[in-house]
């Protein structure tokens, strides 16, 4: 086998993580060899750095560290008092985190279904859901868009069925933090926002991370309280039931160091996407953007007809391309998700793009001849 050909066959990875961690070299070391020294490893100075920095990065009054995504979902709901007999409304085409928080609370989950061009909730599918929950007995009281693959979901929309319904929106930006709608970066468009800093988010950290966003000092106050047990004045001083939901030292400093480059890796992950439109355009179905938002790329995802999705993605692993399916079941067909309501005239959206979706490797780091090889691969599979 020639050098060429050898290095077509040579795995690539699909979130590069590493290449990051060589550009950021000492910088990270040397933030985590800071709180190693001072030993505060829970609730350290870090922990506070990192959150006003997060909140000058997207406009928000507060910004409180938690110790994941869903952890920032759930925090909220338990601060707006959410439980049994109250409905939130979720889309049914995201990962199950999003049901599982309101699940968690006691309260029902109502399945909504997506747009077929952005993935995000319909709010046509929305109008009809709230009806189903009243009859059910259930309280229409919040909603759940998400911003799926990295791209804000249509949050004028979403907010004026909100206020005609008196639903709380929480935006779950756990895959599209960075993103904006209509000129303003997500974390301030809704009354709370969460977001996720898993390894594989655009922003991620070295383990389990998420924050919640807003401007509501209340609300703030009280996220604060839930994520230490309750607590007022201090710990001992236990004011509501609350869980253990803080963000590591550790992992505030990593993420000091990787929003001071996330800007620029913004840009770089939207100069890749758009040279997968450029390439694939006409073999496959690709992304769009709707017009006044901005996408920070969490997946690269793509349609495919149905039937074709197993042996492309063993004839792009042939070649060492890595592939995932987001998601290959709407959470209203898994086991612990199908008995909740759906939206009347059901999902059909979410049913079929789960047939039809598959990603490809995304992110910042994606050097054009790897990107060539990736395109190249998807063209022979599909021709």
């Amino acid at each position: 086998m020639n050098e060429h050909a050898r290095l077509d066959h040579v795995p690539i990875p699909f979130i590069d993580v590493a290449a990051q961690r060589r550009r950021l070299g000492r910088a990270v070391d040397d933030a985590v060899a800071r709180v190693l020294a001072h030993c505060q490893f829970v609730m350290g100075p870090e922990v506070q750095a990192f959150e006003k920095d997060l909140a000058a990065f997207c406009g928000a009054r507060h910004a409180i560290g938690c110790a994941s995504g869903t952890d920032a979902l759930l925090l909220v709901l338990m601060a707006k008092g959410i439980g049994p007999g109250d409905a939130v409304f979720c889309p049914a085409f995201t990962f199950c985190a999003t049901a599982e928080v309101v699940a968690l609370c006691g309260a029902t989950p109502v399945f909504v279904d997506i747009d077929e061009a952005t993935f995000n909730l319909d709010v046509a599918s929305l109008t009809r859901a709230i009806p189903v929950a009243k009859r059910q007995g259930l309280k229409p009281k919040a909603v759940i868009p998400v911003d799926l693959f990295g791209q804000p979901a249509d949050h004028d929309a979403v907010r004026r069925v909100a206020e005609a319904e008196k639903l709380f929106v929480l935006d779950d930006a756990a895959q599209a933090f960075g993103a904006t709608y209509k000129g303003r970066k997500l974390g301030a468009l809704a009354p709370a926002t969460a977001t996720s800093f898993f390894p594989a988010k655009p922003l991620g950290c070295y383990g389990d991370g998420g924050a919640v966003l807003t401007n509501d000092d209340g609300l703030a106050e009280t996220v604060k309280s839930l994520r230490v047990h309750g607590q007022g004045t201090d710990k001992y001083d236990n004011v509501r039931i609350g869980i253990t939901g803080r963000l590591d030292t550790i992992q505030a400093a990593v993420l000091i160091e990787k929003l001071k480059i996330f800007a620029e890796e913004i840009v770089a992950r939207d100069r890749a996407a758009k040279r997968y439109n450029t390439g694939l355009a006409d073999v496959a179905v690709v992304p769009k953007v709707a017009e006044g938002s901005t996408s920070v790329w969490a997946q690269y995802t793509i349609r495919l007809k149905p039937g074709r999705r197993d042996k492309f993605a063993a004839d792009l692993k042939a070649q060492g391309i890595p592939t995932a399916v987001y998601y290959p079941r709407p959470l209203h067909r898994l086991g612990a998700y199908k008995d909740f309501p759906v939206a009347e005239g059901g999902v059909p959206v979410s049913d079929k793009l789960s047939e039809e979706v598959i990603s490809l490797p995304m992110h910042g780091y994606l050097d054009d001849a790897t990107q060539d090889r990736i395109i190249g691969a998807v063209r022979r599979a599909l021709a």
